[in-house]
């Protein structure tokens, strides 16, 4: 099993999520987060005043799949996600040791 998370602009939260569905993902954990990278944040002018903002708004999801999901799910976000400009975001992916539904006691692959 594995975990695939994704740092993506937030305006393509909906086109990842649809591009996942196609792919067979039936569920993510999306949070909100804020965060730089190469892009080092952007100056903003506000009431007059010159301010810096360094951490930009960003979603981060995770989604657990099986490792024969893996490699299909990376390639549907990489592709729902780019813009091809800077900060498009990074995807990573580890595994998973174990995986318990909590409901059923259902473990790892039946757990997903």
């Amino acid at each position: 099993m594995k975990m695939v998370m994704a740092i993506i602009k937030p305006f393509k939260l909906d086109d990842v999520r649809e591009a996942l569905s196609e792919v067979g993902v039936t569920g993510v954990t999306v949070t909100e987060v804020k965060g730089f990278g190469r892009q080092k944040g952007h100056t903003e002018l506000y009431r007059g005043a010159e301010y810096v903002v360094d951490f930009l708004p960003k979603i981060k999801l995770e989604v657990a799949v099986t490792t024969e999901q893996a490699e299909r799910v990376v390639e549907a976000i990489q592709s729902a996600a780019n813009t091809g400009k800077i900060g498009d975001g990074k995807i990573f992916v580890y595994a998973i040791d174990q995986a318990v539904r909590i409901r059923t006691g259902e473990t790892n692959s039946e757990a997903l």
